[in-house]
C-alpha cells in the first residue's frame, strides 16, 4: 500500500508549529533578517540554507531566544515568545562543538538536563536508558566523552538535546566537525532519530548536499531575505532564480534572449501525385494480331455500356477449330443472378461486425521536437537554444537557461539532439561514479558534462582536447528571467 506523502505546507487547515511574522533583526544600521515570514509545521526536517553572513544562525538564535527580536513576532506552538527567556521556552539546541560535559558519563550527560529539572530518579533512568537505546550508545554509557569517536559524541549531543522532550530542536551546523563518510553516515541516523521521536527538526547548514539529504523542506536564504521555500526536489529542478539554481549544486547558466517558438509543429507541405495515365489501346492489344486474321464483327445489342473487346487471336482460333464441333460462342458478358433479401441482410451484418472489430486508427506522432515555447539566441554566429518550456511572453526579454550537467550529453559524434553544440574537452573530474567533463564551446563559455563511468577507465573514449559535441533535450533546462 503506498504511504501518504508528508506535505502539511499544503494543506490549508493545517496550523503551522512555527511561525515568523514579519520578523526584522537589526545590529545598530546593520540589518541581518529583513521583514521575514515563515512557517515551519510539527514534524518537520526544516533546513535553513545559506551562504555565511545570510542571517540563518540569526533566525535560529532568535528562536531560541539568544537574540531580541527588533521588529515583528514569533510564535511557537500559538504562543508568541518573543518576551519568553530562552530556558521557558520548548526548545532545545544541539551546539556545533556537542559542548559535552567532559567530566561526566555519557549517562550523566544524557541526564544533566532532567537532573536540572529536579525530574523523579526513576523517570531520569527510564528516559536515559531510552535515549541511549535510541542514539545506539548503550555499551558506551560508562566511557567519558574523550574515549568515544566523532560521531558518538554528536549522538550523544543529540541524546542530551532530545532527553527533555521538546517541541522543537535546534540544530546548528552539527556535523560540520566530522570527516565526510561519517557525516553521510550520520545524516541517515538524524533522519531515522526525527522520524522515530516525531519532534520538530531545524537545521542551519551551508552545505547543501545536507540540506538536500535530511530535510522535507529548505529555505535559501541570501542578505536577510527568503529567496525560494520548497522541497529538495523543486529547488534542485525548478530553482526561482539564478541566485537559487547556481546556489544549489553544480549548474551550467546559458544567458541570452528570448524570442517566441511556433506553437504548432510546421508539417512540410508534399508536392502533389502525377494523376495516373491511362493505358493505350495499342499497349493493351497483343502482339500476335499483326500475324493473325482480322476477327470478324459481331452484331451486338445496342447498349450504353462499352463491351469488353475479346481477344483477336482467341476468337479466330475458335472460329476455325472449335466451333464446328462446340457451335457459336454467345459474346455477350454472363451476368449473375441479383442477391436475395437473405444474402443481402448476411453482408450487412458480416459488414456491420468488421467495422465493430477494426481497430481505431493510430494517434499521429508525436513531432521530434516539442512544438512552441521559446528560443534563446545566446551568441551571434550559434544556433539558438531551443527551450521547449519557455513562455513566449518573454519575446525580447533577456533570460538564462539553467541546465544541471547531468543532463547534458556529451559525443564524439553528432548525436540527434535538439539542442547541439559543438566544443573541445578541456579538462574532467572523474569523481568515481561519474565523470565531470569541461567542454569549451566556439564563443569561449564552458559547459559542464556528465557521464556514468560504466566503464573501466582503460575502455573509455572521451578525454583531454577531444573534439565532441554536447546535446541536451528541448525541456532540460529551466528559464530564468534576469
Amino acid at each position: 500500500m503506498a504511504q501518504t506523502v508528508f506535505a502539511p505546507w499544503e494543506d490549508p487547515d493545517r496550523k503551522p508549529l512555527i511561525e515568523f511574522r514579519n520578523v526584522t533583526k537589526r545590529f545598530g544600521e546593520f540589518t541581518a533578517i529583513d521583514n521575514l515570514s515563515l512557517n515551519i509545521y510539527e514534524r518537520e526536517f526544516f533546513a535553513l540554507l545559506g551562504p555565511s553572513g545570510c542571517g540563518k544562525t540569526t533566525m535560529m538564535r532568535m528562536l531560541a531566544g539568544f537574540e531580541s527580536v527588533t521588529e515583528g513576532h514569533i510564535w511557537l506552538g500559538g504562543q508568541d515568545i518573543i518576551n519568553v527567556p530562552p530556558n521557558k521556552r520548548p526548545v532545545n539546541m544541539m551546539f556545533q562543538s556537542y559542548a559535552l560535559f567532559p567530566h561526566l558519563s555519557i549517562w550523566d550527560n544524557i541526564a544533566f538536563g532532567l537532573r536540572r529539572e529536579s525530574k523523579d530518579k526513576a523517570m531520569i533512568e527510564e528516559r536515559v536508558e531510552e535515549m541511549l537505546r535510541l542514539t545506539r550508545l548503550t555499551k558506551f554509557a560508562k566511557r567519558k566523552p574523550h574515549q568515544i569517536s566523532g560521531g558518538q559524541r554528536q549522538r550523544v549531543a543529540l541524546a542530551r538535546s532530545l532527553a527533555k522532550a521538546p517541541k522543537l530542536l535546534l540544530l546548528d551546523e552539527p556535523l560540520g566537525a566530522l570527516d565526510k563518510k561519517l557525516r553521510e553516515e550520520t545524516q541517515f541516523e538524524l533522519m531515522d532519530i526525527q522520524e522515530k521521536t516525531g519532534t520538530t527538526f531545524v537545521i542551519v547548514t551551508h552545505d547543501q548536499e545536507e540540506a538536500m539529504t535530511v530535510a522535507s523542506r529548505i529555505a535559501v536564504m541570501d542578505e536577510g531575505r527568503l529567496v525560494q521555500v520548497d522541497t529538495p526536489d523543486v529547488i534542485y529542478e525548478a530553482p526561482n532564480s539564478v541566485y537559487v539554481a547556481d546556489f544549489i549544486g553544480d549548474v551550467n547558466l546559458i544567458p541570452g534572449t528570448a524570442r517566441p517558438r511556433p506553437a504548432e509543429p510546421v508539417t512540410p507541405v508534399a508536392d502533389p501525385a502525377p494523376a495516373p495515365q491511362p493505358a493505350s489501346v495499342e499497349d493493351a492489344a497483343p502482339a500476335a494480331e499483326e500475324t493473325a486474321p482480322e476477327a470478324p464483327v459481331q452484331a451486338q445489342a445496342p447498349t450504353d455500356a462499352r463491351q469488353p473487346a475479346p481477344n483477336a487471336r482467341g476468337e479466330w482460333l475458335y472460329k476455325k477449330v472449335f466451333a464446328r464441333f462446340m457451335g457459336q460462342r454467345d459474346l455477350n458478358t454472363p451476368q449473375l443472378p441479383p442477391p436475395s433479401p437473405e444474402e443481402l441482410a448476411a453482408a450487412r451484418k458480416a459488414e456491420a461486425k468488421a467495422a465493430a472489430a477494426k481497430p481505431a486508427p493510430a494517434a499521429a506522432p508525436e513531432p521530434a521536437i516539442k512544438p512552441g515555447g521559446i528560443l534563446i539566441d545566446w551568441a551571434e554566429g550559434q544556433p539558438p537554444i531551443i527551450a521547449a518550456n519557455g513562455d513566449p511572453a518573454l519575446d525580447g526579454k533577456p533570460v538564462t537557461l539553467s541546465i544541471r550537467p547531468e543532463k547534458v550529453t556529451i559525443d564524439l559524434e553528432k548525436p540527434d539532439r535538439p539542442n547541439v553544440l559543438p566544443g573541445k574537452v578541456i579538462d574532467i573530474a572523474y569523481l568515481g561514479n561519474i565523470s565531470t567533463y569541461h567542454v569549451e564551446l566556439a564563443t569561449g563559455q564552458m559547459v559542464k558534462a556528465q557521464m556514468v563511468n560504466a566503464r573501466r577507465i582503460s575502455n573509455r573514449h572521451i578525454t583531454w582536447e577531444d573534439e565532441v559535441w554536447i546535446g541536451f533535450t528541448e525541456t532540460a533546462g529551466v528559464i530564468l528571467e534576469e
